[in-house]
Order: structure tokens, then sequence, then C-alpha cells
């Protein structure tokens, strides 16, 4: 799934998270929003290390911070000559290792935040799950 679609979907993950956690400040609320969009989004960095793995070199990642504008908007080339089958089932399995961890560490420090970020992450990952099946 894309990076805008990701956050399309986060935004509205997160509103209605903020919407039936108790969150009491609007701030709170605000701030949540805003970290639940760039949960949806930048959780997919994680699949560079996963082309790293893969393809042996940093030069998927290299070619994304040298070029800003391919990163976003030429995403399906972004990962061009690394198995994609395989890129796939390890990009699901590091955004579960990691969630996990992160969910994990939040709910010792702030239970409410670790139920938010579970849910952002429950609704990528399914969402990446559905692109995949071509069911969405």
């Amino acid at each position: 799934m894309k990076s805008p679609e990701h956050a399309a979907l986060g935004t509205v993950a997160s509103g209605l998270l903020v919407a039936t956690l108790p969150v009491s400040l609007p701030f709170e609320a605000a701030v949540l929003l805003g970290y639940g969009v760039l949960l949806s989004v930048f959780v997919d960095l994680d699949h560079f290390v996963v082309a790293r793995y893969l393809a042996g070199d940093w030069s998927h990642l290299r070619r994304c911070v040298a070029d800003p504008v391919f990163a976003f908007t030429e995403q399906e080339r972004v990962f061009d000559g690394v198995d994609t089958q395989t890129l796939e089932t390890l990009r699901l399995l590091s955004h579960l290792l990691l969630g996990g961890a992160w969910v994990g560490a939040l709910a010792l420090v702030r239970p409410v935040y670790a139920l938010f970020t579970a849910g952002v992450l429950y609704v990528h990952v399914v969402a990446d799950l559905l692109r995949d099946a071509d069911v969405a």
C-alpha cells in the first residue's frame, strides 16, 4: 500500500481511536492524531532494512534519500531487483516484531498509548494484507 493510502487510513483509525480511548486533553488528542498518521506511514521504513538484508546493500535507501520525490511518487519501483514475495513476507514480520516491542514498551509507560499504537498498527498491517491479496 502506498504512503498516501496509509496516511488516509491512519487518519481515520487515529480519529476513531482518539474518540473511543480515554484521552482527556484536546492537546493530547491532537498529538495522538498526528502520531498515528506519522506511525501509519513511517512504520514502512523497516522495509529498507529488509531490502538491505535481501539485496546485500543499502542502494534502495540511498536512492530514496537522494531523490525523495521518487520515494513518494514511484513507490512501486523503490525495491526494484528485490524478490518482492520474500520482501512482502519479511516486511509484515518486521512490522509485527517491531510493533509488538513498541506496544509492549508503551504499555509499561502509558497503557492507553499502547492501545492506540496497537490499533493504528493493526489497521496498517490489515491494509497491507488486503492489498497483497488484491482485495483492496
